[in-house]
């Protein structure tokens, strides 16, 4: 069985130095141009230095029009290779990391769009969110085929932009609720064309973005992508849909599959799941399933499953049972950037996140608590501080008003 420390060696031949991934944490640092800051420079240099082996950034939109939250990096136009500042920022992020490998998360939020950031909301189908959300997005419209199109040939710009400013990796993101997930599931991909139907018609946008993006970057440059086990809703993307999905993806030769769950409304991927009370993780017993159904493939891709890791014997628990490769880290890097290290050291103890809570129920609704405190923290790394694990819920309110205004409050991105 593979330890920790143990570096793996994908399928297009990169090698990644030990067994715990970086997993994407939107950093809402963008410049009003949608360019990187100096600062996501300096959080990928910090977390390198942490030990951690691979460092996948917060999400990075291939469409200036369709943002998913304040603060978004855009990656949509090849004009900006010969912007040589701008170009610049980028390749200053890219070589942040130093040798540590950092991979460019590509996303469309769809109807995860935010009303007061964008003019128009598209997605597959005209379905919009139930009560609980419907103030914060609008019922999106339902794209034109060439619409969708547009997004397969976006994905692949997008990858090229990424290799091109010196990145190491790009991973597609269709979980958590976005474009390529929407499409994936029966409830919000109402199509009847041949984007839609079956889930032949359903996985067709994620795969042809797929093998854009394959064209675009060549064999030897890794690409991944972050799938959902499961929508954790019913009549949604399921287990099973998910199985046939991973097969489809491992065809097309992708070289590593990270595994999630949950959307805007069943949030699964941020701790309201435990997947065993015995053993930490999520997902282990559907990523078991995916070892087992791609058993027979030649060269498979590697498997990742991130969320609720909190100490070194419980990765290792995960690395033994054979169904992962590795495994991904997100919230304890926000609190302890030096975890990984730790843990290649043999400290056995788990990291302790914070219980955020005001006491005050309509102030932690309103503050959204669970994303805004990590992103003080990532903001605190960026500005070459360290992490403050016991900030104040009160302080850390008030460092997102200084840093972002009220808009910071409205509905955002699930981690």
């Amino acid at each position: 069985m593979p330890k920790l420390a143990d570096p793996l060696r994908l399928r297009c031949g990169a090698v990644l130095p030990n067994r715990m991934l970086k997993s994407a944490m939107s950093e809402a640092l963008g410049t009003p141009a949608h360019l990187p800051p100096p600062g996501l420079g300096a959080l990928s240099a910090r977390w390198a230095r942490g030990g951690v082996g691979l460092l996948i950034t917060g999400n990075v939109m291939i469409d200036r029009r369709a943002l998913g939250e304040p603060g978004n990096v855009v990656l949509d136009d090849e004009a900006l290779l010969q912007d040589e500042p701008a170009r610049c920022t980028f390749e200053a992020w890219a070589r942040g990391s130093g040798p540590t490998p950092t991979w460019v998360q590509l996303n469309h939020p769809g109807r995860q769009a935010p009303r007061f950031l964008n003019a128009e909301t598209v997605a597959p189908s005209a379905v919009g969110f139930g009560p609980a959300l419907a103030r914060a997005f609008a019922v999106p419209r339902a794209m034109t085929e060439a619409e969708v199109e547009g997004v397969v040939a976006a994905f692949g710009r997008s990858a090229g932009l990424v290799k091109a400013l010196g990145f190491h990796g790009v991973q597609l993101h269709a979980a958590h609720g976005y474009l390529l997930a929407q499409f994936l599931s029966p409830l919000t991909n109402q199509r009847v064309d041949r984007w839609g139907g079956p889930l032949e018609g359903r996985a067709r946008l994620l795969f042809e973005a797929v093998a854009a993006v394959r064209a675009a970057v060549g064999p030897a440059f890794p690409v991944g992508v972050k799938l959902n086990s499961a929508d954790f809703q019913r009549g949604g993307f399921g287990e099973d849909d998910a199985l046939e999905v991973i097969s489809g993806l491992s065809r097309l030769g992708v070289d590593l599959i990270e595994v999630s769950g949950g959307t805007y409304e069943a949030p699964a991927m941020v701790g309201r799941r435990a997947s065993s009370a015995a053993r930490e993780g999520y997902f282990l017993d559907f990523v078991a399933r995916a070892r087992a159904r791609l058993a027979e493939a030649p060269t498979p891709p590697a498997l990742c499953v991130t969320g609720g890791f909190r100490s070194a014997p419980g990765m290792q628990a995960a690395l033994d049972s054979g169904a992962v490769d590795l495994v991904g880290l997100a919230r304890p890097l926000c609190v302890d950037p030096d975890f990984p290290a730790r843990a290649l050291a043999g400290d056995a103890r788990p990291v302790a996140l914070p219980d955020l809570r005001t006491g005050l129920k309509p102030v932690d609704q309103a503050a959204m608590l669970d994303v805004t405190w990590y992103e003080n923290q990532l903001a605190r790394m960026a500005a070459g501080r360290e992490p403050e694990p016991g900030l104040s819920p009160f302080w850390s309110i008030g460092e997102t008003l200084w840093r972002q205004g009220s808009q910071a409050f409205k509905m955002r991105r699930a981690r």
